[in-house]
């Protein structure tokens, strides 16, 4: 059965957790009397629809169905999750609850974007406090994974154990946050390294632009797939944690850093800072740079999937999630539906050869899935080798677009396996690569050619 989730305000965070539910299937109702509301949330949603599908190897669910409502009477009367993203300024957000809980159910769960007040401040004056809490997202919401969860000493066990099962459903990190405390986690952190930047302009040290590649060039990157303290780790070498502490510890009390102090943002510093700015990232617009980050994100994350570390372990466990439904097999099989994601093209535009035998080789094995030689099957010691492949590359394929392939089986004899896989666009069924592929059953104890056992024997035969 489709899930409703409510958006109550549609600027970039509200526009982007709209983007992830409804990707993930939901239905979305949208509340915000901004006039432009559905303009904003539309582009949000073209980027969202651009990049989302390029993270999995697998087609999302059907995606939900998206209203813009009148009043927030019909916006939240039958959600089950309502995610509040308004101004942050309490009075707001008091008021906005106080209309929420007049007209949704009692089981809704009720979630803010907040990124600065704690949940206890969120739940004063409430109708029912048990059914709020924080759950802060990063932009872009339907990329980036971590979602602070954040209770209040009032907020249920059951709306925390059911809010963290629904974001984990939508594919996201749901962070438990022991404590409440002002801005979180991870807002800390970025304000402390916002502080020093500051200071960095203020003093004549460096530009915007030298600030960010510091960041892009170095540690950047070793925080995006270790994070803080693993890092720090492995710089103690082999003796550790203890080492680097010891080894670093006492450079806490050097005046490295600017931290208990802040400059005063005065017109002349926001001046320097906004053409220091422009200058490096002027050229580009903000939808331009947004498709920039999104396909750069993409990338990366997809590099961590390969390794199963970090956000790519989340996007395997998702995707197997998404996967799992059983397939009846048939005669001719839907093997791949998927979009081609940034990283599969070349030089020329266009997705190069070897990732056509990316497509055929991932076609092959959804078939050995549907015929049930599957993970258990070779656990249990069999499996299918690839003896021989040819492709015909018929057409251009490129990066976002959306393709699938259907699969029949061809020759099924002893352990022989042929397979054909036909790959077309889907926007209009342009057939654009076709794949012949020879196949034979193996041991693989004996890693020697055998025919298959038990029931993928008796669904080949069927077959």
């Amino acid at each position: 059965m489709t899930k409703t989730c409510a958006i109550i305000g549609g600027g970039v965070i509200g526009g982007g957790w709209a983007a992830r539910f409804l990707l993930a299937g939901w239905d979305v109702n949208v509340f915000d009397p901004d006039p432009q509301a559905e303009r904003k949330i539309g582009e949000v949603l073209s980027n969202a629809r651009h990049a989302l599908p390029m993270l999995y190897d697998i087609a999302l669910p059907p995606e939900g169905k998206l209203t813009f409502c009148a009043t927030m009477a019909e916006a939240v009367g039958s959600a089950d999750w309502i995610q509040e993203s308004v101004p942050e300024r309490l009075d707001i957000k008091h008021r906005v609850f106080a209309d929420i809980q007049a007209h949704a159910p009692d089981t809704a769960l009720i979630g803010s974007s907040t990124s600065g007040f704690k949940p206890s401040e969120l739940q004063e004056g409430a109708k029912n406090p048990a059914q709020i809490f924080v759950a802060h997202p990063f932009n872009p919401v339907y990329l980036l994974p971590l979602i602070e969860l954040v209770p209040s000493v009032q907020t249920s066990q059951d709306v925390q154990t059911r809010a963290a099962q629904v974001l984990r459903d939508i594919g996201m990190y749901p962070l438990l946050v022991r404590k409440e405390i002002d801005a979180h986690i991870a807002d800390r952190f970025l304000e402390a390294v916002w502080r020093e930047g500051l200071w960095l302009i203020k003093d004549g040290i460096a530009t915007t632009e030298e600030i960010d590649n510091a960041i892009r060039y170095g540690f950047g990157l070793r925080w995006a797939q270790m994070g803080l303290f693993e890092t720090y780790r492995i710089a103690g070498g082999e003796a550790g944690m203890a080492h680097f502490i010891s080894q670093f510890g006492p450079c806490l009390q050097w005046p490295w850093t600017k931290l208990m102090d802040v400059p005063e943002l005065t017109d002349e510093l926001t001046q320097m800072i906004a053409d220091q700015s422009d200058a490096q990232s002027g050229q580009h617009s903000i939808r331009e740079l947004e498709r920039i980050r999104d396909n750069n994100l993409v990338a990366m994350m997809r590099a961590l999937k390969q390794q199963d570390q970090a956000a790519g372990a989340l996007l395997n466990t998702h995707e197997a999630a998404l996967r799992a439904a059983p397939v009846a097999p048939c005669q001719t099989m839907r093997s791949v539906a998927r979009r081609i994601p940034v990283d599969w093209t070349d030089y020329n535009g266009h997705m190069n050869e070897s990732r056509y035998g990316q497509v055929m080789t991932d076609a092959a094995d959804e078939v050995m899935r549907i015929i049930g030689a599957d993970a258990d099957y070779i656990a249990a010691g069999h499996s299918y080798f690839t003896a021989e492949t040819t492709i015909k590359f018929l057409a251009e394929t490129h990066a976002g677009e959306d393709i699938y392939v259907d699969s029949q089986i061809t020759l099924a004899e002893g352990k022989k396996l042929r397979l054909a896989h036909e790959m077309r666009r889907t926007s209009d069924d342009t057939l654009l690569a076709s794949c012949d592929q020879f196949l034979l059953h193996v041991s693989l104890e004996t890693r020697k050619s055998c025919p298959p056992v038990g029931a993928v024997a008796e669904t080949l035969a069927k077959l």
